[in-house]
Parts: structure tokens; C-alpha cells; sequence
């Protein structure tokens, strides 16, 4: 991907939704919700202060994360379907235990 967002924003890619409910029924697309979770993508060199300081984000490139339902804008970028949001509409890094890192191997 070529693109590089600017000061504190962020893209994401949304993760992948979920295709059956927990009782096992099959959520066609039409109704299926945007998921709140996504990885990082790229990340801006960061906001600046009053002195004119470059604050850095906490997140980076690959981290998991948590933002709000109505965050940020939806681009298409390389044909990607992708969202930029600002940093402040990120909620969360999510951790991944070493438990579900020993399910997932």
C-alpha cells in the first residue's frame, strides 16, 4: 500500500465478521454488523502541541485494536476496503494472551 495518513490518524483494517451467531444461525451479509475490532495498517507521525512538538501515537503497524461503532471514514485503497480514524477514536490495544496464542498454533 502506498499511502501514508497524516498527523494523528490512523487505518485500519476491520477484522473479518462473524459468519454464524453463537446459536449456529447463519448471519447473511445484508445483516451482519461492522466489527469494532481491526489491525493497524499504518499510523501518521503523530499530533502536534502548542510548541510545536511531534507527540507520537501509542499504536504501530500490526497492533489489534478496539474502536468506537461510528469511528472514521471508509476508503478503498488499492481495492482494500479500509477505515482511517484519529487516534482518539481508538479505544484499545488488545492483548493477546499466550493461551489463545497456543489455541491458534
Amino acid at each position: 500500500m502506498k499511502f501514508r495518513p497524516l498527523h494523528d490518524r490512523v487505518v485500519i483494517r476491520r477484522a473479518e465478521g462473524e459468519l454464524k451467531s453463537k446459536g449456529g444461525i447463519i448471519i447473511p451479509d445484508t445483516a451482519k454488523e461492522k466489527p469494532q475490532e481491526g489491525e493497524v495498517v499504518a499510523v501518521g507521525p503523530g499530533s502536534r502541541d502548542e510548541t510545536g512538538k511531534i507527540t507520537p501515537l501509542d499504536v504501530k503497524a500490526g497492533d489489534l485494536i478496539l474502536f468506537g461503532k461510528w469511528s472514521g471514514t471508509e476508503v478503498r485503497i488499492d481495492g482494500e476496503d479500509l477505515l482511517i480514524v484519529k487516534e482518539s477514536d481508538i479505544m484499545g490495544i488488545v492483548e493477546k494472551s499466550e493461551l489463545a496464542a497456543k489455541k491458534a498454533a
